[in-house]
Protein backbone atom coordinates (compact mmCIF):
# COMPACT_ATOMS: atom_id res chain seq x y z
CA UNK A 1 0.00 0.00 0.00
CA UNK A 2 1.76 3.36 -0.90
CA UNK A 3 0.66 6.77 0.25
CA UNK A 4 1.73 10.18 -0.87
CA UNK A 5 4.90 9.81 1.77
CA UNK A 6 5.62 6.47 0.79
CA UNK A 7 5.47 2.76 1.93
CA UNK A 8 2.80 1.64 4.94
CA UNK A 9 4.90 -1.13 6.41
CA UNK A 10 8.61 -0.42 5.65
CA UNK A 11 9.90 -3.13 7.87
CA UNK A 12 7.30 -5.90 6.34
CA UNK A 13 8.70 -4.73 2.61
CA UNK A 14 12.33 -5.07 3.75
CA UNK A 15 11.52 -8.56 5.18
CA UNK A 16 10.16 -9.54 1.81
CA UNK A 17 13.09 -8.02 -0.20
CA UNK A 18 15.64 -10.43 1.64
CA UNK A 19 14.02 -13.48 0.57
CA UNK A 20 13.06 -11.76 -2.91
CA UNK A 21 15.25 -13.41 -6.10
CA UNK A 22 15.60 -9.75 -7.66
CA UNK A 23 16.50 -8.09 -4.61
CA UNK A 24 19.11 -10.59 -2.37
CA UNK A 25 22.24 -9.60 -4.30
CA UNK A 26 21.10 -5.79 -3.16
CA UNK A 27 20.80 -6.84 0.05
CA UNK A 28 23.87 -8.55 0.48
CA UNK A 29 25.87 -5.86 -0.85
CA UNK A 30 24.29 -3.60 1.70
CA UNK A 31 24.66 -5.77 4.77
CA UNK A 32 28.06 -5.72 6.03
CA UNK A 33 27.56 -1.98 5.63
CA UNK A 34 24.70 -2.42 8.63
CA UNK A 35 27.20 -5.04 10.39
CA UNK A 36 29.28 -4.01 13.61
CA UNK A 37 32.28 -6.01 14.59
CA UNK A 38 31.17 -7.19 17.96
CA UNK A 39 35.41 -7.75 18.89
CA UNK A 40 35.73 -4.44 18.46
CA UNK A 41 32.78 -3.55 20.72
CA UNK A 42 34.62 -5.56 23.94
CA UNK A 43 36.33 -3.50 26.77
CA UNK A 44 40.06 -3.27 26.77
CA UNK A 45 39.13 -4.64 30.38
CA UNK A 46 37.86 -7.86 29.26
CA UNK A 47 40.40 -8.70 26.23
CA UNK A 48 42.90 -8.18 28.79
CA UNK A 49 41.80 -10.29 31.35
CA UNK A 50 41.37 -13.06 28.28
CA UNK A 51 44.85 -12.61 27.09
CA UNK A 52 46.12 -12.58 30.78
CA UNK A 53 44.38 -16.18 31.17
CA UNK A 54 45.93 -17.29 27.81
CA UNK A 55 49.14 -16.26 28.91
CA UNK A 56 49.33 -17.90 31.96
CA UNK A 57 48.12 -21.09 30.61
CA UNK A 58 50.15 -21.10 27.45
CA UNK A 59 51.79 -24.85 27.43
CA UNK A 60 54.24 -23.03 24.45
CA UNK A 61 55.01 -19.97 23.17
CA UNK A 62 53.42 -20.32 19.90
CA UNK A 63 49.71 -20.16 21.77
CA UNK A 64 50.64 -17.06 22.84
CA UNK A 65 52.49 -15.78 19.75
CA UNK A 66 49.80 -16.36 17.32
CA UNK A 67 47.69 -14.11 19.24
CA UNK A 68 50.27 -11.58 18.75
CA UNK A 69 49.99 -12.04 14.72
CA UNK A 70 46.16 -12.58 14.49
CA UNK A 71 44.80 -8.52 14.51
CA UNK A 72 46.73 -5.08 15.24
CA UNK A 73 44.44 -4.72 18.71
CA UNK A 74 45.30 -7.75 19.57
CA UNK A 75 48.60 -7.32 19.37
CA UNK A 76 49.01 -3.88 21.11
CA UNK A 77 47.12 -5.74 24.05
CA UNK A 78 49.15 -8.71 24.39
CA UNK A 79 52.12 -6.54 25.16
CA UNK A 80 50.73 -5.00 27.93
CA UNK A 81 52.24 -5.37 31.11
CA UNK A 82 49.40 -6.61 32.99
CA UNK A 83 49.23 -9.63 30.24
CA UNK A 84 53.07 -10.16 29.89
CA UNK A 85 52.78 -10.41 34.35
CA UNK A 86 50.91 -13.09 34.00
CA UNK A 87 52.51 -15.21 31.49
CA UNK A 88 53.73 -18.93 32.71
CA UNK A 89 57.46 -20.28 32.32
CA UNK A 90 56.25 -22.17 29.20
CA UNK A 91 54.87 -19.15 27.50
CA UNK A 92 58.12 -18.35 28.40
CA UNK A 93 59.94 -21.14 27.51
CA UNK A 94 62.45 -19.91 24.19
CA UNK A 95 64.86 -21.92 22.81
CA UNK A 96 68.16 -22.14 22.64
CA UNK A 97 68.98 -22.21 19.19
CA UNK A 98 66.03 -19.54 18.46
CA UNK A 99 67.40 -17.51 20.89
CA UNK A 100 67.89 -13.46 19.14
CA UNK A 101 67.89 -10.08 20.57
CA UNK A 102 63.80 -10.35 19.84
CA UNK A 103 63.40 -13.27 21.97
CA UNK A 104 66.01 -11.01 24.70
CA UNK A 105 63.93 -8.15 24.39
CA UNK A 106 60.69 -10.12 25.29
CA UNK A 107 62.07 -11.56 28.02
CA UNK A 108 63.38 -8.42 29.19
CA UNK A 109 59.87 -6.85 28.67
CA UNK A 110 57.98 -9.60 31.01
CA UNK A 111 61.00 -8.78 33.55
CA UNK A 112 59.86 -4.81 33.33
CA UNK A 113 56.20 -5.66 33.78
CA UNK A 114 57.09 -7.45 37.14
CA UNK A 115 57.29 -11.51 35.97
CA UNK A 116 58.58 -13.58 38.44
CA UNK A 117 59.36 -16.23 35.86
CA UNK A 118 60.73 -13.75 33.35
CA UNK A 119 63.43 -12.97 36.05
CA UNK A 120 64.17 -16.48 36.62
CA UNK A 121 64.66 -17.21 33.00
CA UNK A 122 66.40 -14.51 31.74
CA UNK A 123 68.16 -14.43 34.98
CA UNK A 124 69.53 -18.12 34.23
CA UNK A 125 70.25 -17.50 30.71
CA UNK A 126 72.63 -13.97 31.65
CA UNK A 127 74.88 -15.97 35.22
CA UNK A 128 75.13 -18.74 33.01
CA UNK A 129 75.03 -18.43 28.91
CA UNK A 130 75.87 -15.38 28.39
CA UNK A 131 78.11 -14.90 31.68
CA UNK A 132 76.81 -11.81 32.80
CA UNK A 133 76.79 -12.32 36.32
CA UNK A 134 75.99 -9.21 37.73
CA UNK A 135 72.84 -8.38 35.79
CA UNK A 136 72.01 -12.21 35.97
CA UNK A 137 72.52 -12.52 39.99
CA UNK A 138 70.42 -9.36 40.23
CA UNK A 139 67.80 -11.04 38.31
CA UNK A 140 67.53 -13.96 40.50
CA UNK A 141 67.75 -11.75 43.14
CA UNK A 142 64.46 -9.71 42.30
CA UNK A 143 62.94 -13.05 42.08
CA UNK A 144 63.74 -14.58 44.98
CA UNK A 145 62.44 -11.28 47.43
CA UNK A 146 59.35 -12.29 45.81
CA UNK A 147 59.57 -15.69 47.45
CA UNK A 148 60.34 -17.50 44.12
CA UNK A 149 61.74 -20.86 45.36
CA UNK A 150 63.45 -21.91 41.80
CA UNK A 151 65.19 -18.49 42.61
CA UNK A 152 66.23 -18.77 45.91
CA UNK A 153 67.55 -22.25 45.15
CA UNK A 154 69.90 -21.41 42.35
CA UNK A 155 71.22 -18.33 44.42
CA UNK A 156 72.05 -21.29 46.99
CA UNK A 157 73.84 -23.14 44.32
CA UNK A 158 75.69 -20.01 43.43
CA UNK A 159 76.93 -19.45 46.96
CA UNK A 160 77.84 -22.97 47.98
CA UNK A 161 80.17 -23.01 44.70
CA UNK A 162 81.18 -19.44 44.68
CA UNK A 163 79.94 -19.61 40.95
CA UNK A 164 81.46 -16.73 39.23
CA UNK A 165 84.20 -15.83 41.14
CA UNK A 166 87.19 -18.03 42.99
CA UNK A 167 87.26 -20.84 45.38
CA UNK A 168 87.13 -17.94 48.51
CA UNK A 169 83.96 -16.47 47.27
CA UNK A 170 82.06 -19.43 48.42
CA UNK A 171 79.76 -18.80 51.34
CA UNK A 172 77.98 -21.89 52.98
CA UNK A 173 76.02 -20.18 55.38
CA UNK A 174 74.26 -18.05 52.96
CA UNK A 175 73.79 -21.47 50.80
CA UNK A 176 72.33 -23.03 53.44
CA UNK A 177 70.20 -20.02 54.40
CA UNK A 178 68.73 -20.18 50.64
CA UNK A 179 68.36 -23.74 51.04
CA UNK A 180 65.73 -23.38 53.70
CA UNK A 181 64.02 -20.59 52.56
CA UNK A 182 63.09 -22.22 49.18
CA UNK A 183 62.92 -25.74 51.57
CA UNK A 184 60.25 -23.50 53.64
CA UNK A 185 58.00 -22.93 50.11
CA UNK A 186 58.19 -26.52 49.20
CA UNK A 187 60.93 -26.62 46.53
CA UNK A 188 62.03 -29.86 46.33
CA UNK A 189 65.55 -29.18 45.07
CA UNK A 190 65.75 -27.17 47.98
CA UNK A 191 64.41 -29.79 50.58
CA UNK A 192 67.47 -32.33 49.12
CA UNK A 193 69.59 -29.99 48.94
CA UNK A 194 69.02 -29.03 52.83
CA UNK A 195 68.71 -32.73 54.28
CA UNK A 196 72.00 -33.48 52.72
CA UNK A 197 73.51 -30.82 54.40
CA UNK A 198 72.51 -31.62 57.59
CA UNK A 199 73.46 -35.11 56.87
CA UNK A 200 76.99 -34.18 56.32
CA UNK A 201 77.31 -31.20 58.13
CA UNK A 202 78.20 -29.21 55.58
CA UNK A 203 77.66 -25.32 55.87
CA UNK A 204 75.37 -26.03 59.29
CA UNK A 205 76.06 -28.30 62.17
CA UNK A 206 75.46 -31.58 61.93
CA UNK A 207 71.96 -33.49 62.60
CA UNK A 208 71.37 -36.77 60.69
CA UNK A 209 67.93 -37.39 61.80
CA UNK A 210 66.75 -33.61 60.87
CA UNK A 211 68.36 -33.99 57.35
CA UNK A 212 66.96 -37.75 57.17
CA UNK A 213 63.63 -36.06 57.76
CA UNK A 214 63.87 -33.05 55.06
CA UNK A 215 64.88 -35.82 52.13
CA UNK A 216 61.77 -37.96 53.06
CA UNK A 217 59.74 -34.99 52.84
CA UNK A 218 61.34 -34.22 49.25
CA UNK A 219 60.64 -37.36 48.11
CA UNK A 220 57.22 -37.51 49.22
CA UNK A 221 56.67 -33.92 47.92
CA UNK A 222 57.70 -35.37 44.42
CA UNK A 223 55.90 -38.17 44.29
CA UNK A 224 52.90 -36.29 44.94
CA UNK A 225 53.76 -34.10 42.35
CA UNK A 226 53.97 -36.89 40.12
CA UNK A 227 50.66 -38.31 41.58
CA UNK A 228 49.02 -34.92 40.95
CA UNK A 229 49.82 -34.85 37.29
CA UNK A 230 48.85 -38.38 36.57
CA UNK A 231 45.31 -38.05 37.71
CA UNK A 232 45.08 -34.85 35.42
CA UNK A 233 46.05 -37.06 32.47
CA UNK A 234 45.03 -40.20 33.92
CA UNK A 235 48.04 -42.09 32.52
CA UNK A 236 50.14 -43.04 35.79
CA UNK A 237 48.85 -45.68 37.66
CA UNK A 238 50.12 -47.04 41.11
CA UNK A 239 50.31 -50.89 41.84
CA UNK A 240 51.95 -53.08 43.73
CA UNK A 241 53.98 -55.72 42.05
CA UNK A 242 56.14 -58.53 43.28
CA UNK A 243 59.38 -59.73 41.69
CA UNK A 244 58.87 -63.29 41.14
CA UNK A 245 61.90 -65.55 43.03
CA UNK A 246 62.96 -62.60 45.71
CA UNK A 247 63.11 -62.88 49.02
CA UNK A 248 62.00 -58.91 49.21
CA UNK A 249 58.41 -57.83 50.24
CA UNK A 250 56.60 -56.31 46.85
CA UNK A 251 57.49 -52.87 45.59
CA UNK A 252 55.12 -50.23 44.65
CA UNK A 253 55.80 -48.82 40.88
CA UNK A 254 54.64 -46.46 38.79
CA UNK A 255 53.17 -47.60 35.04
CA UNK A 256 52.17 -45.34 32.48
CA UNK A 257 49.41 -46.38 30.91
CA UNK A 258 49.53 -50.22 30.37
CA UNK A 259 53.76 -50.17 30.30
CA UNK A 260 55.96 -49.91 33.46
CA UNK A 261 58.18 -47.17 33.46
CA UNK A 262 60.28 -48.80 36.26
CA UNK A 263 63.31 -49.04 34.09
CA UNK A 264 62.86 -45.41 32.68
CA UNK A 265 61.89 -43.76 36.46
CA UNK A 266 63.79 -42.57 38.70
CA UNK A 267 63.55 -44.55 42.23
CA UNK A 268 63.91 -41.47 44.63
CA UNK A 269 61.36 -43.52 47.37
CA UNK A 270 63.54 -46.17 47.56
CA UNK A 271 63.57 -46.46 50.86
CA UNK A 272 59.89 -47.84 50.55
CA UNK A 273 60.43 -49.34 47.03
CA UNK A 274 58.62 -46.72 44.61
CA UNK A 275 59.99 -45.86 41.23
CA UNK A 276 59.02 -42.29 40.23
CA UNK A 277 59.16 -41.10 36.51
CA UNK A 278 61.66 -38.39 36.26
CA UNK A 279 60.33 -34.78 36.95
CA UNK A 280 59.74 -32.22 34.04
CA UNK A 281 62.57 -30.08 33.91
CA UNK A 282 62.60 -26.37 34.09
CA UNK A 283 62.43 -24.24 30.93
CA UNK A 284 65.12 -22.49 31.97
CA UNK A 285 67.91 -25.33 32.74
CA UNK A 286 66.46 -26.90 29.64
CA UNK A 287 67.81 -23.47 27.66
CA UNK A 288 71.20 -23.75 29.13
CA UNK A 289 71.66 -27.76 28.21
CA UNK A 290 70.58 -26.92 24.96
CA UNK A 291 73.19 -24.04 24.45
CA UNK A 292 75.77 -25.90 25.21
CA UNK A 293 75.02 -28.87 23.46
CA UNK A 294 74.54 -26.62 20.31
CA UNK A 295 78.75 -25.67 21.26
CA UNK A 296 79.99 -28.78 21.92
CA UNK A 297 78.80 -29.93 25.44
CA UNK A 298 81.66 -27.90 26.90
CA UNK A 299 80.86 -24.09 28.34
CA UNK A 300 84.81 -23.40 28.06
CA UNK A 301 88.38 -24.66 28.70
CA UNK A 302 88.58 -27.58 31.16
CA UNK A 303 85.34 -26.92 32.08
CA UNK A 304 82.34 -29.39 32.35
CA UNK A 305 78.21 -29.26 32.53
CA UNK A 306 76.55 -30.96 35.28
CA UNK A 307 76.13 -34.46 34.87
CA UNK A 308 72.49 -34.32 36.05
CA UNK A 309 70.55 -34.23 32.51
CA UNK A 310 68.12 -32.30 34.33
CA UNK A 311 70.53 -29.14 35.36
CA UNK A 312 72.66 -27.90 32.69
CA UNK A 313 74.70 -25.67 35.04
CA UNK A 314 77.89 -25.19 33.75
CA UNK A 315 81.26 -24.53 35.50
CA UNK A 316 82.39 -20.60 35.75
CA UNK A 317 85.51 -21.59 36.70
CA UNK A 318 87.92 -24.71 36.55
CA UNK A 319 87.03 -27.86 39.41
CA UNK A 320 84.30 -25.61 40.79
CA UNK A 321 81.43 -28.91 40.95
CA UNK A 322 82.42 -31.92 43.06
CA UNK A 323 83.41 -34.92 41.56
CA UNK A 324 82.92 -38.77 42.11
CA UNK A 325 86.07 -39.59 43.51
CA UNK A 326 85.68 -43.62 42.30
CA UNK A 327 85.53 -42.92 38.69
CA UNK A 328 86.14 -39.46 38.33
CA UNK A 329 83.91 -39.09 35.19
CA UNK A 330 80.94 -37.43 36.36
CA UNK A 331 80.63 -33.84 38.49
CA UNK A 332 77.79 -32.24 40.43
CA UNK A 333 76.63 -28.62 41.12
CA UNK A 334 75.13 -29.89 44.14
CA UNK A 335 74.63 -32.74 46.42
CA UNK A 336 70.80 -32.71 45.04
CA UNK A 337 71.95 -33.16 41.12
CA UNK A 338 74.02 -35.92 43.16
CA UNK A 339 71.75 -37.85 44.66
CA UNK A 340 68.97 -37.64 41.48
CA UNK A 341 71.93 -38.91 39.25
CA UNK A 342 73.33 -41.82 40.95
CA UNK A 343 70.20 -43.38 41.50
CA UNK A 344 68.76 -42.59 38.36
CA UNK A 345 71.79 -43.36 36.05
CA UNK A 346 75.60 -43.27 37.48
CA UNK A 347 75.24 -45.59 40.14
CA UNK A 348 74.90 -48.23 37.18
CA UNK A 349 78.16 -46.99 35.69
CA UNK A 350 80.68 -45.67 38.51
CA UNK A 351 83.77 -47.56 38.12
CA UNK A 352 87.17 -46.94 39.54
CA UNK A 353 89.71 -44.63 38.09
CA UNK A 354 92.71 -45.08 39.52
CA UNK A 355 94.67 -42.74 37.18
CA UNK A 356 92.31 -40.16 37.61
CA UNK A 357 92.58 -40.76 41.60
CA UNK A 358 96.54 -40.18 41.66
CA UNK A 359 95.86 -36.73 39.17
CA UNK A 360 93.09 -35.21 41.18
CA UNK A 361 94.21 -36.40 44.74
CA UNK A 362 95.41 -32.73 45.77
CA UNK A 363 92.01 -31.38 44.33
CA UNK A 364 90.23 -34.18 46.34
CA UNK A 365 92.25 -32.86 49.84
CA UNK A 366 91.47 -28.99 49.45
CA UNK A 367 87.73 -30.06 49.26
CA UNK A 368 86.56 -28.00 46.13
CA UNK A 369 86.36 -31.15 43.35
CA UNK A 370 86.27 -34.35 45.06
CA UNK A 371 82.84 -36.13 46.70
CA UNK A 372 83.52 -39.28 48.44
CA UNK A 373 82.56 -42.53 47.79
CA UNK A 374 81.23 -43.13 51.20
CA UNK A 375 78.90 -40.08 50.61
CA UNK A 376 77.90 -42.29 47.29
CA UNK A 377 77.26 -44.93 49.73
CA UNK A 378 74.79 -42.99 52.18
CA UNK A 379 72.84 -41.80 49.43
CA UNK A 380 71.84 -45.41 48.72
CA UNK A 381 70.60 -46.08 51.59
Amino acid sequence: MRTRTGLCYPQTLQLSNMFSDTNNNKRHKRMPQNTSDFFELLPDDIVLSILGKLSSTATSPSDFISVLITCKRLNGLSLNSVVLSKASNKTLSVKAKNWCDSAHRFLKRCVDAGNIEACYTLGMIRFYCLQNRGSGASLMAKAAMKSHAPSLYSLAVIQFNGSGGTKNDKDLRAGVALCARAAFLGHIDGLRELGHCLQDGYGVKQNVIEGRRFLVQANARELAAVLSNGNNNKQPLLTWSVNPGSSQPPQLRVLAGAGSVSGSGCPLLSDFGCNVPVQETHPANRFMTEWFDIRGGFPGPGMRLCSNSGCGRPETRKHEFRRCSVCGVVNYCSRACQALDWKFRHKAECAPVERWLEEEEHIAGEGDGGVNVDEVVVLDS
